[in-house]
């Protein structure tokens, strides 16, 4: 499994219902910081793709999810389990800290 490409119209299926855990990063085309971390999410998503299921969505596209979840400032990382928030980080984030705030969401 890759990087999700998540939506107002999938969310609940693919993040809300899902098995695994997921962890969601709220995004958009014009955010610096969020095309810096961009490519460490699409390697997490291949890494992590047994573990946990990791997407991507675009908050100018899909504003519903994004003012719902109360998304300020981007990127905001929001990791689900079970359909609930259990943890949530804004701003870009190197690699490593990236990794252990999944390995913590797991």
């Amino acid at each position: 499994m890759s990087l999700l490409h998540l939506s107002d119209a999938n969310f609940k299926k693919e993040v809300l219902e899902a098995d695994l855990p997921v962890l969601v990063d709220f995004w958009a085309h014009w955010c610096g910081p969020c095309k810096a971390i961009g490519p460490i999410i699409e390697e997490l998503a291949r890494e992590y793709a047994k573990k946990m299921k990791i997407g991507k969505l675009d908050v100018d596209a899909n504003p519903q999810t994004a003012t719902h979840y109360a998304v300020m400032s981007i990127p905001t990382l929001i990791f689900f389990k079970q359909g609930k928030v259990m943890d949530q980080a804004s701003g870009a984030m190197s690699r490593q800290e990236l990794r252990r705030r999944i390995e913590e969401n797991l």
